[in-house]
């Protein structure tokens, strides 16, 4: 899960990074208030979860109320890599001496944990990443002020961010995250360390262990189809295609994807519509879940389930199936069903008895991906 940089901010604060103040604010009134109560000048800035933002108009300094006025309703609406700008965070305009970038993350091509650090922060980091220093970091020993120290001179940071850094690498190990990174962490005049900016991303699944990480999903921006999806404990992404995909195995269900989108061509460019793994050892009840929130889908206009019987059988993926259109009712989109694998032919069976009409069984991947593709294209 990603968060907003007011959330990666208020994060950082409660592991002693430090943090300057701030308010966040969904209107123009609410943003004049809060650059009263700050202090002006301040920097008004999007809350969206890409980067960017500076470049596409969404950080502005105001020096005045009215300032704050114009850039507040500027920036609130506004449309930065397809994502829309609910939120603004008001914080006060800082003095600058210098700007850094320092970051950690989960290296998984080297399965390692990554600090990377330049003295040249302030802008995107690929701007100037000849200029990263890259320095492993052993999951058991982590990060004390000595290991800072190394991370610090490799990049050409002043000692003075060394503690800071620690406190970072604190933040990203008790939350659990993939990444923390801060862009940019600044020297004031007076040599003191602040992390202007914040971006981190949390580890889903190690939510368990954080109850209070559920408070940060943005429910309001969440699509509704992935909100109900995970409320049922489904793996699913929505896509923007029109065929609804279900498989058994991620693997499975992205070589699925890649055989609708190929046969889709011949069809007007048909697209799946989402990425849907009912994994493993998936029951009756996951695959009628699953049917359910692709069925629901307006921009579905067919559906292919694909299974591959394993630890999963086949007849259970049929039950589940049957189960799922009794309990939705009429159905006016085809489903292309292929089996194959673990009980199979009793899956087949028990399809063909129940003679649903909007199903359709085709034995192989590639003609079934083709009838699912022409049904949507249609």
């Amino acid at each position: 899960m990603d968060l907003y940089e007011y959330q990666a901010k208020e994060l950082f604060s409660k592991h002693g990074v430090p943090v300057g103040p701030q308010r966040v604010v969904a209107s123009p009134t609410d943003a004049v208030v809060a650059a009263r109560i700050l202090g002006l000048p301040v920097v008004i800035k999007a809350q969206v979860k890409t980067g960017g933002r500076g470049k596409a108009g969404g950080v502005k300094l105001a020096g005045s109320t009215d300032d704050v006025t114009t850039h507040a309703e500027a920036i609130l609406g506004l449309d930065i890599k397809g994502h829309i700008v609910g939120k603004v965070l008001v914080t006060p305009a800082s003095e600058i001496a210098e700007e850094y970038y320092v970051s950690f993350l989960l290296d998984r091509a080297n399965r390692t944990f990554l600090a990377l650090a330049s003295a040249e922060g302030g802008v995107e980091i690929e701007d100037n990443a000849d200029t990263l220093a890259r320095i492993p970091i052993d999951a058991v020993e982590g990060v004390d002020l000595v290991k800072a120290r190394e991370i610090a001179a490799a990049a050409g940071l002043p000692e003075a961010t060394a503690p800071v850094i620690v406190q970072l690498w604190k933040a990203f190990v008790a939350e659990e995250a993939t990444l923390v990174e801060v862009n940019p962490l600044v020297a004031d005049p007076r040599g003191e360390i602040i992390a202007l900016d914040g971006k981190v991303t949390l580890d889903d699944n190690a939510s368990f262990r954080h109850p209070g990480h559920a408070d940060l999903v943005d429910t309001a921006a969440e699509d509704p189809f992935e909100a109900a999806a995970k409320a049922k404990g489904l793996n699913y992404v929505k896509l923007d295609g029109q065929v609804g995909i279900i498989g058994n195995g991620a693997g499975l269900v992205m070589s699925t994807l890649d055989v609708v989108a190929y046969a889709g061509e011949a069809f007007g460019g048909v697209k799946p519509a989402n990425f849907l793994d009912i994994g493993g050892g998936a029951s009756a009840e996951v695959m009628a879940n699953g049917l359910e929130i692709i069925l629901s889908d307006p921009d579905v206009r067919s559906v292919f389930v694909n299974v591959f019987g394993g630890i999963t059988a086949c007849d259970a993926v049929a039950n589940g199936i049957v189960q799922a259109l009794q309990f939705l009712g009429k159905v006016d989109k085809p489903i292309v069903v292929r089996l194959d694998g673990n009980n199979a032919e009793e899956g087949r069976r028990i399809l063909a008895e129940a003679a649903l009409p909007s199903v359709v069984q085709i034995e192989t991947m590639d003609a079934a991906a083709e009838q699912a593709a022409k049904l949507a294209g249609v």
